[in-house]
Order: structure tokens, then sequence, then C-alpha cells
């Protein structure tokens, strides 16, 4: 008998130990090139080694190994877990591959597979966008894996607000969120931005979770070519969050600026002449609330109101953004291109062909226990097309001028409730306006003068 507990206590030991190593919570994100693809993953304790070993044709017979680091949640609990992260290099272009995570001394991961994109910028990549999405509520969670299962998208877009939230429950929410989006996030490049869901304790699960190309903005913001594309990732939460530090606020702008510049190039805008940029809270939307973007001087657009300092709205416009994606309001709205609140449409009879300004979507319908957000009964002129219904945009690029996107409806059955199709013979800076808003010139040290007009006062 005594012998018999004996084996049922080392038994049961095994496999709890087993259990605390299992890799979980599997993810993938481009590299700063496409032949690089990072795999994330997380384990309860330390497993010793980092690896993955991955193959074409089913076979597992390429190694890499990566790093892993203890993250701990700010909650009262101080919960740990490991996040393992490895980098797979020089990938062949439009191959699959399948791949394994965990460590040579506690086994590994169910069976994952990913494809490469093709190479260069001539091919027309689709992808699936939201935001504002949890693990209670995700409408369109199960569409929008079976639409990736199908094959349908080459990356996801997922615009800031996870789980609701990540650091509930001391980051177990967040545990399970990552573990409900495994399917086709272990399958698709799940790009990213930070929403205000993501605040708590700096952002630090955001942070932690959640490894995008080039880490020397700690994952908040960054950009990626994808074919003819080139994505902009901005954290708009910085601005929201000035506990967190002023500093960081104008270093964004002027990377943003920085970035926008360099896409803008001739010599860029030749290899990708589609500027897209992403982040959580709009420049503009119609919904009735009282969230930033319905206010006629928005941060994100005009900076600081009145002195139109650090907003962003001029920089989209100066250096040539094609289209805006944005989330937050929990609901889809398409506008107008607009710039400055005036419409500048191509034409009336084709007012997305060749438009005047930027075009701005709003997609955050996917699905969360905050439910939807309606919007207010005055139309604002900018305003195109509105639903809230709970729903995700597609997208296709299909070539260096005509960009197609599509809003599906859940409410609806997967119905499409709205199209869109962009036609650009010439991308770059916009130059319709009559009185453009130029850019500020040195941030940081108007940021000073500001900041010393205000407290003079209290200065010795």
């Amino acid at each position: 008998m005594r012998l018999l507990i004996l084996t049922f206590v080392c038994l049961w030991r095994i496999s709890t130990s087993t259990v605390w190593y299992e890799p979980e919570q599997v993810h993938i994100a481009v590299g700063d090139t496409a032949d690089k693809m990072i795999i994330v993953w997380s384990t309860v304790n330390d497993t010793g080694d980092t690896t993955v070993l991955y193959g074409t044709n089913g076979k597992l017979t390429q190694e890499a190994t990566g790093t892993r680091v203890k993250f701990t949640d700010g909650g009262s609990e101080k919960r740990s877990q490991f996040i393992n992260k490895v980098i797979l290099t020089g990938l062949a272009p439009k191959t699959e591959y399948t791949y394994v995570v965990g460590s040579k001394t506690f086994g590994w991961s169910d069976l994952f597979s990913f494809t490469t994109w093709p190479a260069g910028e001539d091919w027309s990549p689709s992808l699936v966008i939201f935001g504002d999405m949890g693990n209670e509520n995700a409408q369109s969670l199960p569409s929008m894996q079976v639409d990736a299962l199908q094959g349908m998208y080459d990356a996801v877009l997922h615009v800031g607000d996870f789980a609701y939230d990540m650091d509930v429950d001391n980051a177990r929410v967040g545990d399970e969120f990552m573990r409900q989006i495994e399917p086709f996030a272990s399958k698709l490049p799940y790009m990213t931005c930070p929403g205000n869901h993501e605040q708590a304790y700096n952002f630090s699960n955001y942070r932690a979770r959640f490894w995008m190309p080039g880490d020397e903005n700690k994952q908040m913001y960054y950009s990626f070519t994808m074919g003819p594309i080139r994505f902009i990732s901005v954290a708009t939460e910085l601005i929201f969050f000035p506990q967190y530090g002023l500093v960081p606020i104008v270093e964004h702008y002027k990377w943003l600026e920085k970035e926008l510049a360099e896409a803008n190039k001739p010599e860029n805008r030749a290899k990708q002449p589609w500027v897209i940029t992403f982040g959580h809270r709009p420049m503009y939307c119609s919904n009735d609330d009282r969230d930033d973007c319905t206010r006629h001087e928005s941060l994100i657009r005009v900076g600081i109101p009145y002195l139109h300092f650090l907003g962003w709205e001029p920089l989209f416009y100066k250096y040539g953004v094609d289209v805006a994606l944005w989330a937050h309001e929990h609901s889809y709205e398409r506008l107008w291109p607009v710039y400055n609140r005036v419409v500048l449409n191509g034409s009336y009879d084709a007012p997305y062909t060749n438009p005047g300004a930027p075009v701005h979507i709003i997609t955050g319908s996917a699905g969360c226990k905050e439910d939807h957000d309606n919007f207010d009964k005055n139309i604002e002129s900018w305003s195109a097309f509105r639903s809230d219904d709970y729903g995700y945009t597609r997208m296709k690029v299909i070539n260096s001028t005509h960009l197609y996107m599509e809003q599906v409806s859940d409410d609806k059955s997967g119905a499409i409730i709205d199209k869109l199709t962009i036609i650009k013979e010439k991308h770059g800076a916009y130059t319709g306006y009559s009185k453009p808003v130029e850019p500020v010139a040195d941030p940081l040290k108007k940021l000073w003068k500001i900041w010393k007009k205000h407290v003079k006062d209290i200065l010795p």
C-alpha cells in the first residue's frame, strides 16, 4: 500500500510539473524584414531553454533558440510567468512552415504552421482588421478564425484594446485571451498597437506579451512593410496617460514625423506606394459619447487644443498618408477624405478616386463586455457611413493604384454592409487644402516654452 501511495505521489508531481512547463498562448509577428518571423509563447515556470523546431513539408528539420523573460504582473498576487521569444530568420518566401515551440527538457507544444509572404512588392496583401475585442462577448472571433483557417488573410491587425483587460484578475484574463486567439494568432502575423485598456502598470501586460518588429520603442510603436504597403503602428495612448511621462509623447511625435518622411521619399514610395497608419483612438468620430474624437479639436488630431502643438493630422497631410485605421469606438465608421474637418473628395461622383486627404476608417466592433457605442443623431459632413453592428474589416491592396475594403457584419450573419475602393494614380503629399497647418519644427523646445509659460507664476 505504501508503495502504491508513493507511486501515485510521484506521478502526481511529474504531472503537475509538466503542466506548469507546457507552452501556451502561442502567437507570431513578422520581423523587421519579411524573411523573419517572431514566435512568442508563455510558460508558468522557467524551462531552461527556449527553442523552436521548424521546417517545410511537415518536417521539423531546423532549430532556432531565443530568450525568455520573467514577467510579473502588477496585481496584488504578483503572478509571474515566462515570456519566450524566438526569431526565425532566412525564411523562404511564399512557403508554408510547420513548427513546435518549447524546450528540449520539458517537451513541446502542438504542431502549428504559418506561410511566409511572397518576395518583393508586386503582390496583393489581404488583411483582417479590428479593435476592441475581449474574451467575453468576442462576437467576431469565430468568423475571423474560420476565415483565417481558410486562407483568406496574410496578416491580422488588432487595433488596440485586448481581453478587457489583460491585467484583470492578476492577469488571468490576459492569459485566457491569449489562449483564445491562439488558433489564428499562431498562424498569421498578429500585428498590434496599444489601446486605453492596456494602460495598467505602464502597459506592462501589453509590452510583455506582444513583440513587434524592432524593440527600441518598448513595443509601443513601430513600422513594417508588406508588399506594396508600409504600415505605421502608432501609440495614441501615450498622449492620454501623461503620468507615464511627457518626454515619450514628444519622442513619439518626432519618431512619427521621421517615419512618415522616410516613407514618403520617392524611392520608398516607388516600392511601398500605400502608406497606412493604425492606432487606437481616432482623430474623428460621430459617436454619442464624450470621447476625444467627438470634440472639435481632438488631441490626436490637433494636439494641445488652441495651441495646435503635437497634433498628428498635419503630419498625415504633409506626408501623404493614404489610409488611417482606428478603433476605440465600439462601432464602424467610414469617413470621406477629410483634413482639418473639411471634406476633400476626389470629385462629386468619385470621392475616393484621387482623394485630397487621408481616408479614415474606425473599426472597433469585434465585441467585448462593454457592448456597442451608439451614434449621435446628427451626422457630421465628413461621415460617409456608420454602423453599430458587431463586425470586422477586410482589406485587400490590389496593386499600386487600387485598394479595396469591406465591412463584415456578424449581426447580419456575415453580410457585407459597406464597401470601399480607393483609387490613387499618384501617392504623396496632399496639396489641395488652402491653409495647411505646418508640423512643429522642434517639439521638445516648444513644449519647454509652453510649460514655462503656464507655470511661471510658481517658478522661483
